[in-house]
């Protein structure tokens, strides 16, 4: 099968460097998104009277709120642009580029306080800033944009990209938490340096963005040199654009996409703020700066640990289990954080604690798994939502880190020349209840939403599959499912339909689930002899569900049909199907689509019966004999189907 064959060098170098563009993507972005913020709290303004200072900081904080909430919009029309270039090099490698040298020259700018302009001319500073920063956000959104959208570039193979986009985000914590390993040592390294003083300052905070910025060009780099985009497929990216409108219209016409959004939104509020501050905890309320890098040790080992883990423990586990045990796991580290804090071991268990956490995970699956539902609840399918709503919440979640770790700093006393000496009970109140008293109260609500409110469990989506399928053979599916549903053609059409996979004919009222019940609508059925689905006609995608077990292909003249594999097979949740598509993408009569585990259907119980049958029954007007019991090969001719 196509997950067993070998991989060939290009393929291993293909991979590497898209991987390691991560590392210094996702440093880069943490650099501005987290330490940005420090370096303007504590010595950016350093030399300015403090009423200035702290005006100046809030609109900063103010500004970067603004923008990170502005990105909403954005994205989708950088995202277009992208779509629409064409060099030869490809779409979304001179982005890549472009994006990465633009960002980082007025990175390095700002991080020199636009070379000490605020100490001469505030108003001036406070303008150009607006300006340089704009452009900053802009220019690194066409780097993350074409950065992430390429992957469906990359390969044909679902599996594949599915390997790239782990890679990406392995490599993502990598870059991510690295930083905090990093950023006391470098800084007060090159602080010392530069005045001999053993403290953060803004020479030792410019060498720290220097250094991140040069990783960040070497991974674009890399990725640029190190990887191939395929021009022989059709990337879904570019036939469906949603809009921020359709986004939130489809999350509010799906209970089961609001819901679990909700939840994610609640538990990344709390992650992405604590995160934030946990320096301010080590440098003003612990007193111990230069043991920060223990925190992004504890992360990064967390992080390769959990992520590989999921899948196994959700094969005894529940996702909704799993979301659960991972906010009582934050809940409990903050409790370590507020009353435990002077211990070292305990900080350290509740930094284990604090990132032991699957909502990233939980949150994905359940949101695919609501496109069925949605489909089923109100007709419409929007895959596309699935990509965009879970990054529009950490976008979100980002700026609202933001705009509180500027606040805390200053309504805490935490900016300038501050030591922890300079704190008093009320500054660690302060800090304390925005840091962690909300944070938790997020939390144990993120429980609350997702036990109440989220009903599409893993058994609860196979009965919305099995439905859906019920209602698409029948015709009784209460929306159009395809273009040709949109207009009633008036002539009759004809279509000859093809066996897709080796096998025997059967007549698909055989076909019986484990209750007995036969397989419904108008189609045939192969028992397969061997692992491979091929396209029945000439046409295209329509769609295919979460479970990858089955999919809807629309004819060059509007026949719509949905190859279904196995019976029972949904409970399996895409385990041995390889899908060789995107949805949406045109295909030719006998081009290879999917390639599935027979012998691990047949292992788990289900049949590996392939069905075929008519989604628009109603409009099937005569369907010439199936030769059923016969053998067939791929190609073959099955049947040849009039319809209006």
């Amino acid at each position: 099968m196509a997950q067993g064959h070998k991989l060939t060098a290009k393929q291993w170098i293909s991979r590497a460097s898209f991987c390691f563009g991560n590392v210094g993507h996702s440093a880069f972005y943490g650099v501005m998104s987290t330490y940005f913020i420090i370096f303007v709290t504590g010595g950016m303004f350093n030399g300015l009277e403090k009423s200035v200072a702290d005006k100046l900081i809030g609109l900063i904080t103010g500004l970067i709120v603004a923008v990170r909430i502005l990105e909403l919009v954005i994205d989708p029309l950088l995202g277009n642009i992208v779509d629409n270039t064409k060099t030869r090099w490809g779409k979304f490698k001179p982005w890549i580029m472009i994006g990465n040298i633009v960002s980082v020259v007025l990175l390095l700018i700002l991080f020199t306080g636009i070379f000490g302009l605020a100490k001469v001319n505030w108003v001036l500073f406070a303008i150009l800033f607006v300006i340089i920063f704009i452009g900053f956000d802009v220019f690194y959104s066409f780097s993350d944009v074409s950065y992430w959208g390429m992957v469906p570039a990359l390969s044909e193979d679902s599996a594949e990209r599915g390997v790239y986009t782990s890679l990406g985000a392995f490599a993502g914590t990598i870059g991510w938490n690295g930083l905090t390993i990093i950023v006391v040592p470098v800084v007060t390294f090159f602080t010392y340096l530069a005045t001999g003083q053993h403290k953060e300052g803004p020479a030792g905070w410019f060498a720290f963005a220097a250094i991140v910025s040069i990783v960040a060009l070497l991974s674009a780099l890399a990725v640029c040199l190190g990887t191939k985009e395929k021009h022989n497929i059709i990337r879904n990216s570019a036939q469906d654009k949603t809009t921020i409108r359709e986004v939130f219209s489809a999350i509010f016409h799906n209970d089961q996409i609001l819901w679990p959004s909700l939840a994610y939104l609640l538990y990344s509020c709390a992650y992405v703020i604590t995160n934030g501050v946990l320096f301010y905890l080590y440098k003003f309320v612990i007193g111990k700066p230069g043991e920060f890098w223990i925190v992004g040790v504890i992360a990064t080992i967390i992080g390769f640990c959990t992520s590989p883990l999921f899948p196994v423990l959700n094969k005894f586990i529940p996702r909704k289990w799993l979301f659960t045990a991972g906010q009582v796991s934050m809940s409990l580290a903050y409790v370590i954080f507020i009353f435990f804090r002077s211990n070292v071991f305990m900080m350290d268990l509740g930094l284990v604690l604090f990132n032991i956490n699957f909502a990233q995970l939980v949150t994905v699956l359940t949101l695919t798994d609501a496109i069925e539902y949605g489909q089923l609840k109100n007709g419409q399918r929007n895959e596309a939502v699935v990509l965009a709503v879970r990054p529009m919440i950490d976008k979100l979640t980002g700026a609202i880190s933001n705009g509180l770790v500027g606040y805390i700093a200053i309504a805490a006393g935490m900016t300038g020349t501050a030591t922890a000496a300079d704190m008093t009970a009320h500054d660690i109140r302060t800090f304390d209840s925005m840091a962690f008293y909300i944070p938790l109260v997020f939390a144990l609500l993120a429980i609350v939403v997702f036990l109440t409110k989220v009903t599409l469990s893993e058994k609860k989506h196979a009965e919305v599959v099995e439905e859906l399928k019920d209602k698409l053979a029948t015709g009784d599916d209460g929306a159009a499912t395809g273009e040709a549903a949109a207009t009633k053609a008036a002539e009759v059409k004809e279509v000859t339909v093809c066996a897709p996979v080796d096998g025997k004919l059967v007549p698909m009222k055989e076909v019986v689930d484990q209750d007995g019940k036969p397989f419904p609508g108008k189609g045939f059925a192969i028992q397969p002899t061997n692992n491979h689905i091929y396209a029945p006609f000439d046409g295209k995608i329509r769609f295919t569900f979460g479970t990858r077990h089955a999919f809807g292909i629309v004819s060059d003249d509007g026949l719509e049909l949905l190859v279904h594999v196995g019976v029972g097979t949904v409970n399996m949740r895409g385990e041995g199907f390889v899908s060789h598509y995107a949805d949406g993408q045109a295909v030719k009569k006998g081009d290879l689509l999917l390639d599935f585990d027979r012998q691990l259907i047949q292992n788990t119980g289900y049949q590996d019966t392939v069905v075929s049958f008519f989604t628009q029954p109603h409009r099937i007007e005569d369907v010439t004999p199936i030769n059923y019991g016969s053998g067939v090969k791929h190609g073959d001719q099955v049947t040849t189907v009039k319809f209006k």
